[in-house]
């Protein structure tokens, strides 16, 4: 095997079913269910003019700069797949423009996702299909290898690994491990009961607000009176 330039086979793929449940999933949802550390960087960021990413990553790991397995990926990818592409967080050179955008769109992928740059943002801007990249340069990609389809990559300070669910919406993306997507569904639904609930009880007056000071009294916050405050304060002045 030829290390650091070859295609592996994807192992595991997420059934269409299965992404279908989080396409009216927010990731916040998503961030709070898995203890808020399963969050691409927020330096990732969507050109596109609308619209929610939902698939299956199609991981690639190229060298800063070069695309060359990024349009293999597209030619393996199945429709409903994320192209997601650890290019080093390099932005001298972009990794995808209109031509790849156009190509993507035809074949029926669900996106991009690119730790490094891209061009061609006016086209890309103008349409519905996610494009989340890192930044933005006029200079074109270089097609040599070496890289990597199907392994784990990092993305934004964010392991994924090949037939992770990826969700992208305003708030960022987030990665949901395949393994843990149905119970991560079950949570996420209760979140979501709990929310409503809480919003309803805010309409009609009659949230509970107490949890914020019995928080305080638990960490030690201490109460002054008015006089010992504004004296605390001339102090520090």
């Amino acid at each position: 095997m030829n290390l650091g330039f070859c295609i592996h086979p994807i192992k595991n793929h997420p059934s269409k079913a299965l992404i279908q449940q989080f396409e009216n999933v927010v990731t916040p949802h998503i961030s709070d269910n898995l203890n808020r550390i399963h969050a691409i960087a927020s330096g990732l960021r969507p050109y596109h003019k609308k619209g929610k990413l939902t698939g299956a990553a199609l991981t690639v790991k190229t060298r800063p700069g070069d695309n060359l397995m990024v349009h293999k990926a597209i030619d393996l990818a199945e429709p409903g797949d994320v192209i997601v592409v650890d290019a080093g967080g390099d932005l001298t050179n972009a990794i995808i423009g209109e031509i790849m955008q156009k190509l993507a769109i035809k074949k029926g992928i669900a996106g991009f996702v690119i730790d490094g740059a891209i061009r061609d943002t006016a086209a890309i801007g103008s349409e519905s299909f996610p494009v989340y990249a890192k930044g933005v340069t006029h200079r074109g990609p270089y097609k040599d290898g070496p890289g990597e389809i199907n392994v784990p990559i990092s993305v934004g300070g964010m392991v994924v690994h090949p037939g992770d669910i990826i969700v992208g919406d305003e708030d960022g993306l987030a990665v949901v491990p395949l393994e843990h997507a149905e119970e991560l569904l079950k949570l996420i639904k209760e979140q979501q009961i709990r929310e409503e609930d809480i919003l309803l009880s805010i309409e009609n007056g009659t949230v509970n607000r107490s949890w914020v000071d019995q928080t305080l009294k638990q960490k030690g916050c201490e109460l002054l009176e008015e006089s010992e405050t504004y004296w605390r304060i001339a102090r520090l002045e």
